[in-house]
């Protein structure tokens, strides 16, 4: 069968582009260390990893935000576990001031480290975070959380401006994490404080006094509920960090086990890719020889 020189021109030229186009893929796949360079490589692998790196970031953005939460529920215990101090030290001067041994010298004596004890708690309360907001305010971040009026009444003079709404955090697939807490019933433990320290400060304070006393009993009382109300609060984020924890743990598994599938589905296999690469080197060099050996015959050769 006799075959036009065009013919044959066309067929060589046609087969050195796929062998070169071939050894261009698998050099650029040996280069980038993947087995799938366009989605045409292979559709299905290629679907099944992109759903598996929208996994993976996922679950990346699931960790990046319990690592937050849980930065933040640190440094808001630190601050309650601050107030639960200076809340038990007003207690033992309470417990104090309330025995009938006591003298008014005694009494006065406590205005001082009472009224340092006040404005800690007040100061606590509306602590802000680095970026001037206020921890204690529930969602009104730019609201102090108790607010002071000197020309209230005496009892009423701290207010809680805050709100009770709580600001949520996604951490896994439908969970998510309280990440805010308010301080409210602290302004009551602080009116009960300011009734305390102006009962003490009296000019004609007689111990043993009905007003002294039920201010003082009053007080007690209040240190004790508001006591139990901060920690159980800490309590709550101590239970939520060891929660988180245990959720970090299995995000971090998942992570893995989504690694190693991205792993075996996308990396190339090198001693494979060699193999490949010799073979349609090995091929391109027979063609280019054949191309030139046949290129120079001719009807007139003379065997």
């Amino acid at each position: 069968m006799r075959i036009a020189t065009s013919q044959f021109q066309a067929t060589m030229n046609r087969g050195l582009q796929d062998n070169q186009s071939h050894l261009a893929q698998i050099t650029s796949q040996m280069a980038s260390g993947n087995r799938i360079q366009l989605p045409s490589d292979d559709p299905v692998g290629n679907v099944r990893l992109s759903r598996l790196e929208r996994e993976e970031a996922i679950v990346g953005q699931y960790r990046d935000n319990i690592a937050a939460v849980k930065i933040r529920l640190s440094t808001n215990e630190t601050y309650l576990q601050s107030m639960t101090n200076d809340i038990t030290q007003s207690h033992d001067l309470l417990v104090w001031a309330s025995d009938g041994s006591n003298t008014a010298a005694d009494l006065k004596s406590m205005v001082n480290p009472m009224t340092a004890l006040r404005d800690s708690l007040f100061y606590s309360a509306n602590e802000k975070d680095q970026e001037g907001r206020y921890i204690f305010s529930g969602t009104a971040t730019d609201t102090p959380a108790i607010s002071f009026d000197a020309t209230a009444p005496m009892g009423s003079r701290y207010t809680f401006t805050g709100n009770q709404n709580q600001q949520k955090t996604v951490v896994g697939n439908g969970i998510t994490q309280t990440v805010n807490v308010d301080v409210k019933g602290l302004e009551d433990l602080l009116n009960q404080m300011d009734t305390t320290i102006d009962q003490l400060s009296s000019p004609t304070l007689t111990v043993g006094s009905p007003s002294l006393t039920a201010a003082l009993g009053a007080n007690m009382d209040g240190a004790s509920a508001t006591l139990d109300l901060v920690a159980g609060k800490i309590a709550d984020f101590g239970g939520a960090q060891n929660v988180l924890e245990t959720l970090d743990g299995n995000h971090a598994n998942v992570s893995l086990s989504n690694q190693t599938a991205i792993l075996d589905l996308g990396q190339l296999d090198y001693g494979e890719a060699a193999t490949e690469l010799n073979g349609y080197n090995l091929a391109l060099q027979s063609s280019y020889k054949a191309y030139s050996k046949i290129s120079n015959l001719s009807l007139f050769n003379i065997l």
